[in-house]
């Protein structure tokens, strides 16, 4: 009974000190959000109207407003390339290149079980015809835990549209496939060997295999052409498995 009652004090200390980590980590990526949300929705009140112009008008100084917010967040960590999110879902966070140097570490670099996404170092943010960005597999839909939702295809329906925007270009991407694939195997399919899509039988090669595999179909087909976004987190049904969101530019 002694026994018992230490392993059952150990176990509880052990929860409560994970449940705080977790909460001042969701806290820091909410407070980097509000950075760049913060009065994101600015309208010109003494000249406004209805008119397309003046819409067009408040669009840009929004846009400006956002763009000066991204700016204020590579001023504080140069690694920083961008904003990754998925409108009325939990992803919304900041994207980091370094390599894998961001799997345990938070935007300020301080040790985070949570780790900050970030883009494979193969890809690079302005040339590559794939961006390939990397998240953890968070419980209660947090970091890239919430593309489990995508498993379902109604939740693929409901939000089917990824937003990247970096300090010089906002991007919308369409999702086209969603899969699981066993990577470090030979029947695995490495999507992330799939970086410059120059090669229109490679891109096409690219694009056939994750419609094959895709958990259900989207109807959806990139053109030749087409940038591609790839977000990857693990997956837990299959050791060494992998949850894979493919989207490209509209």
């Amino acid at each position: 009974m002694i026994m018992s009652s230490v392993v059952f004090i150990i176990s509880a200390i052990y929860i409560a000190k994970n449940l705080k980590e977790n909460k001042i980590q969701e806290k820091e990526f909410e407070n980097i959000a509000n950075i760049v949300e913060e009065d994101i929705n600015i309208q010109d009140e003494t000249n406004y109207t209805e008119n397309t112009q003046n819409e067009i008008k408040i669009e840009q100084k929004n846009n400006d407003y956002k763009k000066r917010k991204l700016n204020e967040l590579y001023n504080i960590n140069s690694d920083f390339i961008g904003w990754i999110s998925i409108e009325n879902t939990s992803l919304n966070y900041p994207v980091m290149q370094n390599g894998d140097y961001y799997l345990r570490k938070n935007f300020y670099k301080n040790y985070s079980s949570y780790g900050t996404p970030y883009l494979a170092k193969q890809c690079n943010v302005k040339t590559s015809d794939n961006l390939i960005i990397y998240g953890h597999h968070i419980k209660n839909s947090q970091m890239f835990g919430v593309l489990e939702n995508y498993k379902k295809e109604n939740y693929y329906k409901n939000y089917s549209i990824v937003n990247f925007e970096t300090i010089d270009e906002n991007k919308n991407y369409k999702i086209f496939a969603v899969f699981k694939t066993v990577i470090e195997s030979e029947q695995g399919f490495k999507y992330y060997a799939y970086i410059d899509l120059k090669d229109k039988n490679m891109y096409d090669s690219f694009v056939n295999k994750c419609k094959e595999i895709s958990l259900y179909e989207t109807n959806q087909i990139p053109i030749y052409g087409n940038k591609i976004i790839t977000l990857s987190t693990c997956e837990y049904s299959t050791q060494n498995s992998r949850l894979v969101i493919v989207a490209y530019q509209i």
